[in-house]
C-alpha cells in the first residue's frame, strides 16, 4: 500500500500578510531606485517609497516572530552544518530546507533586511543640501548626515540594485537548472509537498491580526516623518 505520509498535497507555506509584504516591497523599492536616480521633482515619491519601506520591515520583524510557521525566522535560521549539507544536497528531513526558505534564501533574506534597514536609517538622517533632508536629519551633525548622504546615493544604491539583480539570478536559475518555480508559491501560498509537511496558518485571524501589525508600523513611521516637522 501507499504511504500517503510521501503522497504530495498542497501546501500552505507563505500565509496572505507575507506574500502581500513581498510584492510590495519588490515594487517599492524599484520605485525607490527609479525615483531617486531621476531625482528633481520625484524625490518626492523617492522619500514616500522609503517611508513604505520602513514600514513593511517594521512589519515583516514583528512578523518573523508571530506570522505563519515558514514565514517565522526560527523556520529558517540555518547553521553552517545546515548550509553546507544544502549545498551538498544532503540536507536532512527534519531541517525543511525545501519548504520555506532554503539556507541559501534565508541568508539572502536577512541580508536584504538588514541591508534596507541601512538604507532607511541613512535616508532618515540624509541632505542633498539642496532642498531634501530626511526628518531626522536635525538629530545628527553635519558630518554624520553628509556621511550617511553619500552612502545612501551612491554605494547603498549600487549595492541595493546588486542584491536586486542576485535574487532574479536565483530564481531563474532555480527555475531554469532545478526546474524549481520559486515565484508560483509566493503568488498562490501553497507548495505541493509531502502529507506529513506542517502547514502555516492562514486563517482569518491571523490575516486580521497583521493588519494591526501594518497600522501599528505606520503609526510608528508617521511619528519618525512628524519629527522633521
Amino acid at each position: 500500500m501507499p504511504n500517503n505520509d510521501l503522497a504530495e498535497r498542497p501546501t500552505r507555506v507563505w500565509d496572505l500578510p507575507t506574500r502581500l509584504f513581498h510584492w510590495t516591497l519588490a515594487v517599492t523599492i524599484v520605485g525607490s531606485v527609479v525615483t531617486g536616480q531621476i531625482g528633481d521633482d520625484l524625490l518626492a515619491w523617492h522619500f514616500r517609497c522609503g517611508y513604505l519601506i520602513f514600514g513593511l520591515l517594521l512589519f515583516r520583524i514583528v512578523w518573523g516572530f508571530v506570522g505563519g510557521r515558514w514565514s517565522r525566522f526560527t523556520s529558517f535560521i540555518y547553521g553552517p552544518g545546515a548550509l553546507l549539507r544544502y549545498l551538498r544536497g544532503q540536507s536532512r528531513p527534519n531541517e525543511h530546507a525545501d519548504v520555506g526558505h532554503n539556507p541559501l534564501g534565508a541568508f539572502s533574506v536577512f541580508a536584504l533586511i538588514g541591508f534596507l534597514m541601512l538604507q532607511v536609517a541613512t535616508g532618515l538622517v540624509a541632505d542633498d543640501e539642496i532642498a531634501n533632508t530626511g526628518p531626522l536629519n536635525r538629530f545628527v551633525g553635519g558630518a554624520t548626515a553628509s556621511s550617511a548622504t553619500a552612502w545612501h546615493k551612491d554605494y547603498g544604491k549600487w549595492i541595493l540594485v546588486a542584491l536586486v539583480t542576485l535574487h532574479i539570478a536565483a530564481i531563474l536559475f532555480y527555475l531554469l537548472r532545478q526546474r524549481k518555480n520559486l515565484v508560483r508559491p509566493m503568488l498562490t501560498g501553497d507548495k505541493p509537498l509531502s502529507a506529513n509537511t506542517p502547514a502555516a496558518v492562514d486563517s482569518t485571524a491571523s490575516r486580521l491580526f497583521a493588519l494591526l501589525l501594518v497600522a501599528l508600523a505606520a503609526g510608528v513611521v508617521a511619528w519618525v516623518v512628524s519629527m522633521g516637522h
